[in-house]
């Protein structure tokens, strides 16, 4: 009977750790792939301002027209409190997981999951692959936005993502593995390789095209460059709290090696 017990909930394991992997993995892919959609809309409402396309799909119009402001404010709410949370210098949320915590976390979860869906929806139906709008940013813009995304897409994995899977499977919080945090990297290295690296630049290059033609700049033209430069901040923090880090791990082995030969000394003497 005990061996029963053992083989069902083993067989039970085997089936529920891969499927809590490939769904966490997943779910914390919507952050970056909102910075993706947000940058080729911002690009695609500017052509098409210059273009004026007879016949616009009706998904496209009613996410860039009808309610242009649900989808950039909550990913702002996401980018200010990953901000804030990098300010205190935390890297986990606190444990157990409130009840109030994880209903938030699933209304944020349900309402991102629609507008994402909703504008790949409405970008297929339009045709919006991507566009090259040119004049890249420096690298070191590009390397601290990569650390801010990268960052901010672990706390939205840590604050809203794995509590939700956590309880909705489980029915509590999991710790964290090396291997989900090894999983939800290479997602997101992988998607920054391949798409997310060449089309989000648009979020800054909108404005800056828009203000040298003397265009009128939208609310949703300023929120993406603010978006864009508000993650860059928080990858050049923690690239200087890694500064930071490595200075007094080098500076605490000087001291060691002083003290030591200071000792050698003494017993010389």
């Amino acid at each position: 009977m005990g061996w029963k017990i053992w083989q069902q909930s083993y067989a039970k394991k085997l089936l529920t750790e891969p499927f809590h992997l490939l769904t966490t993995t997943l779910f914390s892919l919507l952050l970056p792939v909102s910075f993706l959609l947000l940058a080729r809309l911002s690009a695609a409402h500017y052509f098409f301002t210059q273009t004026q396309p007879p016949n616009s799909p009706f998904l496209l119009s009613l996410f860039l027209y009808i309610n242009p402001s649900l989808f950039p404010a909550l990913v702002s709410v996401l980018i200010i409190a990953a901000l804030i949370h990098s300010l205190n210098g935390q890297t986990k949320l606190a444990k157990p997981i409130s009840l109030p915590h994880l209903y938030t976390a699933w209304i944020l979860l349900s309402i991102l999951q629609v507008c994402v869906f909703w504008g790949i929806e409405g970008s297929i139906a339009a045709g919006i692959v991507g566009f090259g709008l040119g004049n890249e940013r420096s690298l070191p813009s590009r390397v601290f936005f990569f650390l801010g995304m990268h960052e901010t897409m672990l706390y939205w994995w840590r604050a809203v993502v794995k509590p939700v899977v956590d309880y909705t499977i489980f029915g509590f919080s999991k710790e964290e593995r090396w291997v989900q945090r090894v999983a939800v990297a290479a997602s997101f290295g992988t998607l920054w390789w391949v798409r997310l690296r060449h089309e989000v630049e648009s979020l800054v290059l909108v404005l800056e095209i828009k203000k040298k033609l003397s265009m009128d700049i939208g609310v949703a033209d300023f929120v993406g460059w603010g978006l864009y430069y508000l993650t860059a901040t928080i990858g050049m923090m923690r690239a200087a709290m890694g500064i930071m880090w490595f200075g007094v791990i080098l500076l605490y082995r000087m001291v060691e090696e002083n003290q030591g030969d200071s000792i050698g000394n003494e017993e010389k003497v």
